[in-house]
């Protein structure tokens, strides 16, 4: 699904700002909230039913159709409602979309006219149930109110967290662009509809190459390489009709024996699993806190991060792009590990995958994430790897039954980038089912925290042991993509006491001195760069706190430590 950009031949109108609101199975007429677009609406009130509602939540606004569209075809684009929305034109149903992190669109042409106003409402649902992706479970207490459980770590924001845009395309139009690279400058691209006529221009705008029969060549090309976000645009037109413009970059990724190569060179990742989440806004998207965070990336010396554990915002896909800062890219497969809830909650353990819990209907949920996901993100330079779920129970029976299906159709897909997932502590590599279906192995472990606790001395034997059994039977390139220890900003101690500073530093230390010690290890993610807002919960003391960065962005004593390290290294493992 092409991203609306305006273009001589196409427009579009921001409806972010101030909706009406109202939560409950039907919208409201009465109602005097109004409620911030994009943001969750789950902080915004001071109102705990609205904090803790379960179901649908609306919003409401006039809109007027600019007058000049007249002829064009006219659509509302919602960039995300989580996790299921509803788009309304008075009081028809116009469009609905399953799936929190991914747009879609709205046609209204037939609804609306040219110069008038209309009613726009959209319904959000944040129920999550064993066929959605993530996956959770709805219960309703002795009072009769809904209650949801999931097992993801991170707390279960709902509303429209990304802009709304009323957009125009004329009625012949392109409807697809897919770009791929060589690093001698040819341009492979495909187009829909084949017809259209294609050109390149250079970063200045300048015409570089003209297409023909799906090829283009660009003389000398300037890659887009981490650390330097060198864009060129592909101009798709048809012929007094349309003219789309798609933003990419030359370059290549490849993971060849134990090395992970971009534009054929060895790349190291370091950087940060993430999170969607600020004060007040949720999970809202917020340009101030977009530059804040890459600036943090920067200073820290970061190149790179996760979009653990859903797509992010395609503000931050194109911002990535233009700054050359490398992004695994995640669908939102959180949370398909039973064993995790039954250790959590002690209730009775039950397989993870079968016809009862996780079996075909999620399956096709993710598949659906999955395609929605590379479709929206396919041309973005910076998306190195596509990563298809994190922490499965990829340990239990059925657990490639219900892969193998997936990895298949990503490489379908895109059979140009590599496929990874994030390991669970309880997936080792002499139990895990489904390693040798991907490229990259991606670790999440925690010795030193949930394991061998306040004994950093053990950890570091556990998980040098951990790591070499993964590559002794698979032989891939492997990296961390979890690794860290949950730190109250401000605690000091002079010994190995968990939840201080100190020990946070001391612990990224001792993983540091293990990774340097391992051939075939191609990168290192903290977890996390910033504190986050989780469920309530004993384990949990105002949300998770293994960021390096306060939830307000404030640098820990532990961010100097991967500062000096980082800075360092480059893009390049210890030699």
């Amino acid at each position: 699904m092409l991203k609306p950009r305006p273009t001589p031949t196409r427009e579009q109108i921001s409806l972010d700002g101030l909706w009406h609101f109202s939560v409950g199975d039907a919208f409201d007429p009465d109602t005097t909230l109004e409620a911030a677009v994009p943001a969750s609406y789950n902080d915004l009130f001071t109102d705990p039913a609205i904090r803790d509602h379960v179901g649908w939540a609306w919003y409401r606004r006039t809109v007027r159709v600019p007058r000049g569209w007249t002829g064009e075809r006219i659509l509302v684009r919602v960039e995300a409602a989580t996790h299921h929305g509803r788009v309304y034109v008075g009081d028809t149903l116009v469009a609905e979309h399953v799936g929190g992190y991914t747009p879609f669109d709205a046609d209204i042409t037939d609804l609306v006219t040219a110069g008038a106003e209309f009613r726009l409402t959209i319904g959000v649902n944040n129920e999550l149930t064993e066929a959605t992706i993530p996956p959770g479970t709805i219960t309703v207490d002795q009072a009769g109110r809904k209650r949801q459980q999931y097992q993801h770590d991170f707390y279960n924001y709902a509303g429209l967290h990304r802009s709304v845009w009323l957009h125009s395309v004329p009625e012949v139009h392109v409807t697809d662009v897919t770009v791929v690279t060589d690093l001698d400058g040819m341009v492979h691209y495909e187009v829909e509809p084949a017809s259209a006529r294609v050109r390149i221009l250079d970063a200045s705008g300048a015409q570089v190459a003209v297409g023909a029969d799906g090829v283009a060549k660009i003389e000398n090309p300037t890659l887009w390489q981490p650390g330097a976000g060198y864009l060129y645009t592909l101009e798709a037109s048809i012929d007094g009709h349309d003219i789309y413009e798609q933003p990419f970059g030359v370059r290549t990724v490849e993971v060849r024996g134990t090395d992970f190569l971009i534009n054929g060179e060895p790349f190291y990742f370091t950087g940060f699993g993430k999170h969607e989440d600020t004060p007040v806004r949720g999970k809202g998207h917020d340009d101030a806190y977009l530059v804040h965070d890459f600036q943090l990336l920067d200073w820290i010396g970061a190149n790179s991060f996760r979009t653990s554990h859903y797509p992010y915002a395609e503000e931050v896909m194109d911002f990535a792009d233009r700054h050359g800062i490398v992004v695994i890219d995640e669908t939102a497969a959180v949370g398909l590990n039973l064993a995790v809830v039954s250790g959590l909650t002690g209730a009775p353990p039950r397989q993870t995958f079968s016809p009862e819990t996780f079996g075909d209907d999620t399956r096709d949920a993710h598949a659906q994430a999955i395609r929605e996901l590379i479709a929206r993100d396919k041309n973005h330079p910076s998306v190195v790897m596509w990563s298809l779920t994190n922490e499965p129970a990829s340990n239990e029976d059925g657990a490639r039954e219900y892969f193998e299906p997936l990895v298949k159709l990503a490489r379908t897909l895109d059979p140009t980038r590599p496929l990874t997932y994030s390991a669970v502590m309880f997936a080792a590599a002499a139990n895990d089912q489904i390693a040798d279906l991907f490229d990259v192995l991606s670790i999440n472990r925690y010795y030193g925290w949930y394991i061998a606790t306040g004994d950093l001395a053990t950890a570091e034997q556990y998980l040098e042991q951990d790591l070499r059994g993964w590559l002794a039977r698979f032989g891939k390139p492997i990296m961390m993509s979890e690794y860290g220890a949950d730190t109250q900003a401000g605690l000091h101690s002079i010994w190995d006491t968990p939840w201080t500073e100190e020990y946070q530093s001391a612990f990224l230390a001792m993983h540091h001195r293990v990774f340097d010690r391992i051939d075939g290890f191609v990168g290192e993610h903290v977890w996390n760069f910033a504190d986050f807002q989780t469920s309530h919960g004993i384990h949990r003391v105002d949300g998770n706190k293994k960021g390096v960065f306060t939830r307000d962005r404030r640098p820990k004593a532990a961010a100097q430590e991967l500062r000096r390290r980082w800075r360092e290294l480059g893009h390049r493992k210890p030699a």
